[in-house]
């Protein structure tokens, strides 16, 4: 008679199945063991790179507002002092005229005393008298008129007055923003370069050679040369700078930080252009950028708190962070906000 017992599913018999097991869970127990228990995804130098990106842009950022609050610290010196510049020639104007004033008040002082028509009545010579008194009436319009001047001036010296107060508290405000943006700038730096720190030495020196990350591909570029001679000079000023160091806060010639590096480039072209990249998107004409030509400006981030000159070649030159020094970069580095032509 056949025997209905199922075959084993397996080769396998029980008690090698439960060796095998035995085996693969000491396997499994080992991988386990050799992770730590606070190993984290996040802590690789991937993102630590990314880390150390997000806080230079963030110090970037703040050295823009800390140039935008420089530039209007510069601006208020200016008022102040033609405010107060007025205060004082206003001032002068008064006292003049306080002597003008009290001229004429001694001059009627003396010349008064009777009443005209009993100066009239017992006047030996009235045709004296009468010539005297046209000068007195002369002098009463005068003293009338310098009194209404001296008022009006006093009025405007008023006013002068409080324009040179209210520009002497947007002078504290700024310089003290000046000094908020600074300690902000400082602080991201300090926190980005212990972050650097920890990296492991290759990833330090591939963090150098690399300037940004999430790097896109530029659409196809013009092959034109620059569009005007002083773009031209601009591009030449640019490349002579390219090695030196990046320091936040400055325009030249010894050190730059990103919209500085563009200011003093124009500049060396005898174009004036304004210290941030905020206004420096501003100050030509936009473009697309597949028209870009050596010596345009890439304005970066849809805050555009960074920006290059274009050097043709899908390349721009740029005052990346700090320490690393003036250099050529992919026009894709980042996300390009905008062109301008100069």
């Amino acid at each position: 008679m056949a025997s209905h017992r199922r075959p084993p599913q397996s080769g396998l018999t029980h008690s090698a199945r439960a060796t095998v097991l035995s085996a693969a869970a000491a396997t499994a127990a080992a991988a386990l063991g050799a992770v730590p228990a606070s190993a984290d995804p996040k802590d690789s130098p991937q993102s630590e790179r990314a880390a150390v990106d997000r806080l230079f842009e963030e110090a970037e950022r703040a050295t823009e507002k800390f140039n935008d609050a420089g530039v209007r610290v510069t601006e208020l010196r200016r008022k102040v002092a033609r405010a107060q510049d007025g205060v004082a020639r206003g001032q002068e104007r008064v006292n003049r005229m306080r002597q003008a004033l009290g001229a004429v008040a001694g001059a009627q002082y003396r010349s008064g005393g009777m009443d005209p028509a009993l100066d009239l009545l017992f006047s030996s010579d009235p045709d004296t008298y009468l010539i005297r008194a046209e000068a007195l009436e002369r002098l009463g319009e005068r003293h009338s008129g310098v009194l209404r001047d001296y008022q009006r001036v006093q009025r405007e010296l008023g006013l002068e007055r409080t324009v040179a107060l209210r520009a002497l508290a947007g002078l504290e405000r700024s310089r003290a923003a000046v000094a908020r943006h600074k300690r902000t700038v400082e602080r991201k730096l300090a926190t980005a370069q212990r972050l650097l720190n920890t990296l492991p030495a290759r990833d330090r020196e591939a963090y150098g050679r690399g300037s940004r990350s999430g790097r896109g591909e530029p659409p196809e570029l013009s092959g034109a040369g620059p569009a005007t001679s002083r773009a031209a000079a601009a591009v030449r000023a640019a490349l002579s700078a390219v090695g030196r160091p990046y320091v936040w806060g400055a325009n030249g010639p010894a050190g730059f930080d990103c919209s500085g590096l563009i200011q003093w480039s124009y500049a060396q072209a005898g174009v004036g252009l304004p210290r941030t990249s905020q206004a420096q998107r501003h100050a030509g004409r936009r473009i697309p950028l597949s028209e870009a030509r050596p010596g345009d400006l890439v304005t970066y981030r849809s805050d555009a708190s960074h920006i290059g000159m274009y050097m043709g070649g899908g390349q721009v030159v740029h005052a990346p962070y700090p320490g690393a020094a003036v250099r050529y970069d992919p026009v894709g580095m980042m996300p390009v906000s905008s062109v301008t032509r100069v």
